[in-house]
């Protein structure tokens, strides 16, 4: 590890090793050729997968929903006492009925 100050502010450390990306291409084309080797999730595998979504409000809980009809196991954290009084969902009321919908 080098143990170099930079500006005075904090110290040099380890380069960060990531093993996925391929350090065979120029810098510009990593992102294309990782895409191209990523393996593809199996829809017969989603089961055996846990996706973890925080918050539920409108991203959240539109994430939680469709990953979950897709097939994957979902668990959807949250600190309100239900996942309907997230603040966007809890907003959509007042929208709702500024715009006089039902």
């Amino acid at each position: 590890m080098t143990d170099t100050l930079i500006h005075g502010l904090y110290r040099e450390g380890d380069k960060i090793a990531d093993t996925k990306a391929s350090h065979d291409v120029p810098i510009a084309q990593r992102w294309a050729r990782r895409q191209f080797e990523a393996a593809l999730v199996n829809p017969a595998n989603r089961r055996k997968l846990r996706v973890i979504i925080v918050g539920s409000g409108l991203a959240g809980g539109a994430a939680a929903a469709s990953l979950g009809e897709m097939g994957y196991n979902v668990d959807c954290f949250f600190y309100q006492d239900s996942a309907r009084r997230a603040h966007s969902i809890a907003a959509q009321g007042g929208i709702n009925a500024a715009k006089n919908y039902r």
